[in-house]
């Protein structure tokens, strides 16, 4: 695939407070179902990206998803979700050295740019309450992208 003057140069990290495999898809439920509230949910970006406890991804959530890839005219973000257990190299290695809490959102920009950037934490997803559209109004917030960046009919 052939890189062009509208590719992403900015790559958003949803990282997940829960591993990819079949135990850690168990221990999640397991502390979803336990030791979860709505102040402190067992993975914010889990109840954002999946409704919670399912194992696909929600409708809305597609939605948002398209969005941000495509936003602005083409020039949106690549977006990479990762579990835990997924996330390696230098993301892990700023995560690490931060002592950043899972879930979170990191920003990372293309070759030559800026490096990693935490854009928001697991507090702030939380505070979304697993809602998408509010997930992309607070990006919006920050600066990540402009307006033009969803285009899901109803933001």
């Amino acid at each position: 695939m052939s890189s062009t003057s509208t590719s992403p140069t900015t790559t958003l990290y949803i990282l997940y407070n829960a591993d990819a495999s079949l135990i850690g898809k168990l221990n999640y439920g397991f502390r979803k179902l336990t030791a979860s509230s709505k102040d402190k949910p067992a993975c914010a970006a889990c109840d954002i990206t999946h409704g919670g406890l399912h194992l696909d991804e929600t409708v809305e959530w597609k939605k948002v998803k398209e969005g941000l890839i495509a936003g602005d005219g083409g020039k949106g973000v690549e977006l990479k979700q990762l579990h835990r257990d997924e996330v390696g190299g230098e993301v892990r290695e700023y995560v690490e050295s931060n002592k950043y809490r899972y879930p979170m959102v990191l920003m990372g920009e293309a070759a030559g740019g800026q490096g990693y950037k935490l854009v928001m934490d697991h507090e702030e997803l939380a505070a979304c309450n697993g809602n998408a559209q509010q997930f992309v109004l607070k990006l919006r917030e920050k600066g990540v992208f402009g307006a033009g960046a969803t285009k899901t009919g109803s933001l």
